[in-house]
């Protein structure tokens, strides 16, 4: 591309449609043109930002790769009708001719990354301190720029702000099947072995009332009542219960029972010994005795069974309420809510993502409602909290406080983790900032958490770290007319934008 078509190629362009022929001849002096093949990058996600890229002909398609998987954010295309596909967003028409400029001006990284599409593809790259004269030297240029800059911002703020829904919804779907596989497995097992349970059940009743005399009758009555009355054992020793399972089911062969192994383990799970049986089975007779085991066996079955669809039932009502109440189901977006409330839903949704970790709560007594927007809030507690894990990698523990401070409510999240850098403290607010490696974050949770919670919820986010101990605070007000400022300088670190 000889000197004349380059300058006829750039006054062609929307962004350079205003500039002189002088600041012409100047910019097309300092053009590199460069010609890709289908499919060269040009530049990639996590690389720093060396120039400001102009697309002459041909199209550019532009990917991030989040969580494993590669996301296309948007396409530039020279062509009408590729481009006019790419407007249902409201994408400026400006925006299909030029990139790069987002992380030269914030003086950071690419935070995509930019591949040719097409054969004929051609870029004129301008280097980083070219870019800032052309901003001094060419006045209508900025005129472009910025709104197509805006315009980008917004953009990807909507986009991560979908994607974060989408990952909430995956989140709550993933910590919900993970929570209720145990009470559900429970109930389906229980539901299985029940109907041959009583069936037993049954059975061993009608020969222990053949085989017992009518003085014998009422000792097995008297242990059915003192076992209704029995409370759970405070402690549960493994060896101790495997040691007292054997003895009962020892002895119980001795006696003649036909299922020795179902007493012994029935019993111990309720913390019986030998001894306790021997003492309440006095009155029996040896010959009655077997049908007595027998039936007092089948008895601790069914009850067991029974007791385990007992527990599932509110844990699923349980679990089912907390996932009610952390997306707000069925309510009004904005509402009276509960802040101790929608950290323990939160827990509850990322308890898949906790163990290992030690859950230490420090909720003020008394603390009073808030009115606000409570879903959106638990997007900010999951991301609070979810950094948290990632940082501590499965050990640590996670400390969660709630106080009320003059006219604020305080919500602090403190992890006892790898911290965040130094050089990187001030800056985790930003948007498209992010200290995880490429692929695995987009550098926008901590950005729609300080939105929300900023122009949402007139609050305020800061954050202080060192390694062994991260600190978010989250100021909310208590009345929603008012204000939470940052505290004095001085008083914790302040990242913000």
């Amino acid at each position: 591309m000889n000197t004349a078509e380059l300058r006829t190629a750039l006054r062609g362009l929307e962004i350079f449609a205003q500039i002189t022929e002088e600041q012409l001849d100047w910019l097309a002096s300092v053009s590199d043109p460069r010609v890709l093949a289908d499919g060269e990058v040009l530049f990639r996600d996590g690389e720093e930002a060396t120039g400001f890229h102009v697309l002459l002909s041909g199209g550019l398609v532009v990917t991030k790769v989040v969580d494993g998987r590669e996301e296309v954010l948007t396409r530039h295309s020279t062509e009408e009708e590729s481009a006019a596909a790419e407007d249902h967003d409201g994408k400026p028409s400006a925006a299909h001719r030029f990139t790069g400029e987002l992380p030269l001006l914030t003086d950071g990284s690419y935070v995509a990354t930019a591949s040719a599409s097409g054969p004929a593809t051609t870029v004129v790259a301008y280097p980083k301190p070219v870019f800032f004269e052309m901003l001094t030297r060419c006045h209508g240029v900025a005129a472009v720029l910025i709104p197509v800059l805006a315009w980008r911002i917004k953009s990807s703020e909507v986009q991560a702000r979908k994607r974060a829904t989408v990952e909430a919804l995956g989140t709550l779907a993933a910590g919900l099947a993970h929570e209720l596989n145990n009470p559900a497995a429970a109930v389906a097992r229980a539901a299985q072995e029940l109907a041959p349970a009583l069936d037993r059940l049954t059975a061993t009743a009608c020969a222990w009332g053949a085989a017992a005399a009518g003085a014998e009758r009422p000792v097995l009555d008297r242990l059915a009542e003192e076992l209704d009355k029995l409370p759970p054992p405070d402690t549960t020793d493994p060896l101790a219960q495997a040691d007292a399972e054997e003895e009962i089911a020892d002895w119980a062969e001795e006696a003649g029972a036909e299922r020795p192994g179902l007493l012994g383990s029935g019993a111990a799970d309720l913390g019986l010994e030998l001894g306790w049986l021997l003492e309440r089975l006095e009155g029996v007779g040896e010959a009655a005795l077997p049908a007595a085991l027998d039936h007092l066996a089948a008895l601790l079955e069914a009850r067991s069974l029974a007791a385990e669809l007992r527990a599932a039932g509110p844990r699923i009502s349980q679990l089912v309420s907390a996932t009610r109440d952390y997306a707000n189901l069925d309510r009004a977006p904005e509402q009276r809510f509960s802040v101790p409330d929608g950290l323990e839903n939160t827990l509850i949704v990322l308890r898949s993502k906790l163990p290992g970790i030690t859950i230490v709560r420090e909720y003020e007594a008394g603390l009073p409602e808030l009115d606000g927007y409570p879903s959106e809030l638990n997007q900010v507690w999951t991301n609070l909290v979810d950094n948290a894990a990632e940082a501590m990698e499965g050990a640590g523990t996670l400390t969660l406080r709630v106080r009320a401070e003059g006219a604020c409510l305080v919500v602090e999240i403190t992890d006892t983790g790898r911290g965040i850098p130094e050089d990187s403290l001030p800056r985790i607010f930003e948007p498209f900032y992010t200290t995880k490696d490429v692929g695995k974050g987009t550098g926008l949770g901590l950005h729609l958490s300080y939105r929300i919670v900023t122009q949402r919820h007139r609050g305020s986010i800061t954050a202080r770290s060192r390694p062994g101990e991260t600190r978010m605070v989250v100021r909310l007000p208590l009345n929603a007319a008012a204000a939470c400022a940052e505290p004095p300088a001085g008083a914790e670190a302040t990242s913000t934008p």
